[in-house]
């Protein structure tokens, strides 16, 4: 499947649950029963491919990452834009899960950065491959547990409580666009000055699979563009066409 078992390794008992279920459903004894009903059933392996999705996400993940895109990245890709006239920094957040991290970024330049750069926009781009998240993620609704990292002003200006629940509103909601795809396939259409793509690709993928990755995500950025991988994530070491921006939080710069 391309896939590599350490990226399981803290999240293997998520999958497995998820296995133990697939074979209650199929009347199947165990795993092994479950393998041999792969050999007989080539579509089941579709079926095994969604039950190895990891989503874990909540709102400013690895707060210093978020810190520095505010502070450093984002300004500048923000420069660059407005020197060009271009009107938007545009963002692809890849496996975007239910929507924390591309809605932490349209927080980021609504309430932070928009002010300094009144001729410039920010637009996202947020996909993932699971149906079921993106669902949460268009909903755009979160529980309290979700927020706990976000600053409270922000929770303020950008949420309506009701029920107990939050909901994104305003401009940042509207600043991102959620679609369905693949990692392993084409990138989506344009070019982008940011592409988040974090624990994802380079902690579960094989290196032929991540160095495939590496290569579609350096042709989906603009030049001098921004990569962000997972703090415990690294490009392959074959791979060309980056040079670090802030080696270590994971931002690569697009050479």
């Amino acid at each position: 499947m391309g896939m590599r078992w350490p990226g399981f390794r803290k999240v293997r008992g998520q999958v497995c649950k998820r296995l133990r279920r697939r074979c209650v459903e199929l009347g199947l004894a165990d795993l092994i029963a479950y393998r041999a009903y792969l050999e007989g059933h080539p579509e089941e392996w579709a079926v095994l491919d969604g039950l190895t999705h990891v989503t874990i996400s909540r709102f400013d993940r690895d707060r210093r990452v978020f810190a520095c895109l505010q502070r450093e990245v984002l300004p500048v890709l923000a420069r660059a834009v407005g020197a060009r006239g271009a009107g938007a920094v545009e963002v692809w957040s890849a496996g975007c899960a239910s929507g924390e991290e591309p809605y932490t970024l349209s927080m980021i330049w609504d309430l932070c950065l928009a002010g300094d750069f009144p001729g410039v926009r920010l637009r996202i781009l947020a996909t993932d491959v699971d149906e079921l998240v993106l669902a949460r993620a268009r909903r755009a609704c979160y529980g309290a547990a979700s927020l706990r990292e976000l600053p409270h002003e922000w929770k303020a200006e950008a949420f309506v409580e009701r029920d107990g629940s939050y909901h994104v509103t305003g401009r940042v909601r509207e600043a991102v666009r959620i679609e369905r795809h693949d990692i392993r396939s084409r990138p989506p259409r344009g070019r982008f000055e940011l592409v988040m793509c974090r624990n994802l690709a380079f902690t579960y993928f094989d290196r032929d699979g991540q160095r495939a990755a590496a290569e579609a995500l350096a042709g989906a950025l603009c030049p001098g563009g921004a990569l962000v991988i997972g703090k415990h994530e690294a490009l392959p070491a074959d791979v060309v066409g980056f040079e670090p921006w802030n080696a270590a939080l994971r931002i690569y710069r697009r050479a």
